[in-house]
């Protein structure tokens, strides 16, 4: 099997079914808890009366999306198994996961350093917001993976039968 097609093919069945990998539904739960922490730190800043409440929520969203990245990144290191080494997707696949541990640990530092019973600093405002930008980045080197190299999407031929007309019983 050449590198391109062995790219799309799992190297367990705990990475997904062929054409259907299982990272890019589970990052969906880091990026929606991040993306919701920054509103509640934000609004922890905003609502005096309500501080503690959102500083402590936003602090759960936090572990909430680190835990969901470790399940993340787990299912992702199965598909980067898959390329092979030296090739431009390779590189591409590298930066994406430095990118997404750097991010990860950069969460759970700020997981570490909160206080839930009041506002939350601006230093880790920022530091989430620097975070999410840098979780764009990633997510367009992610999407580049998928779209572009075609990463654990099914091969032409298979998805050439889709374009097929329907036969008529």
């Amino acid at each position: 099997m050449d590198g391109m097609r062995q790219a799309k093919h799992p190297v367990t069945r705990l990475a997904g079914p062929y054409g259907h990998p299982f990272h890019p539904i589970l990052v969906t739960v880091p990026i929606g808890a991040w993306v919701a922490s920054l509103v509640f730190d934000v609004g922890s800043r905003l609502v005096s009366a309500d501080a503690a409440a959102l500083s402590t929520g936003s602090r759960w969203l936090i572990a909430i999306g680190v835990l969901g990245a470790v399940a993340a990144a787990m299912v992702g290191f199965l598909d980067l198994f898959a390329i092979p080494t030296g090739t431009r997707v390779f590189g591409t696949a590298l930066v994406h996961m430095g990118l997404n541990l750097t991010i990860t640990v950069a969460y759970l530092i700020s997981f570490l350093l909160r206080d839930a019973g009041r506002a939350v600093p601006t230093g880790l405002i920022v530091l989430s917001a620097a975070c999410l930008a840098g979780l764009g980045v990633s997510g367009l080197l992610g999407g580049r993976l998928a779209f572009h190299y075609g990463v654990r999407v099914a091969d032409e031929d298979t998805q050439a039968t889709g374009f097929h007309p329907r036969k008529k019983d």
